[in-house]
């Protein structure tokens, strides 16, 4: 998995590195947008896009996260009928944009911080540590065979 970082001040200047990204990477297909982002301008995409959980024709994903531990670069995701797990496991590029203050330091302060909260325990929660990747006999790797090989972390705060 290709994992890139960007740091932007406003939510909706995410929205244009976003776009920026896209554009840049030369990225081709639709885009499933979390619906719980719905709040931002995605117009500013060239792209076809849509609200909702990805289609097998959607090659790129963008959602927001619950939490992203600094200390294993885990990125958490708590699915929500308005964040639907697919977005962030299925397309072969994924745009995540996290807020500085979804940032914790451990495994333990994201749980702490899901209590603190107060909300029900999701129906899943996933954890993204690290490249999808599987190796065949002959220890042959392939990125990307269960879940994204491209991600993008758009990190919004100060």
């Amino acid at each position: 998995m290709l994992c890139t970082v960007q740091r932007v001040k406003t939510e909706q200047a995410a929205a244009q590195v976003c776009a920026d990204y896209l554009a840049e990477h030369q990225l081709e297909g639709t885009v499933a947008i979390w619906p719980a982002l719905k709040h931002m301008d995605w117009t500013v995409l060239t792209h076809e896009s849509r609200l909702g959980a990805p289609t097998g024709d959607d090659l790129i994903g963008i959602s927001a996260v619950a939490y992203a531990v600094a200390e294993t670069g885990t990125l958490v995701f708590a699915s929500q009928p308005d964040q639907p797990a697919s977005t962030h496991l299925l397309p072969e590029t994924h745009v995540a944009i996290v807020r500085e203050d979804q940032v914790v330091h451990t495994m333990e302060d994201a749980f702490e911080r899901l209590r603190q909260d107060g909300r029900a325990m999701p129906r899943a929660l996933n954890f993204v540590s690290g490249p999808s990747r599987t190796a065949d006999i002959e220890q042959t790797i392939v990125l990307g065979a269960h879940g994204p090989y491209r991600v993008h972390l758009i990190l919004v705060g100060k």
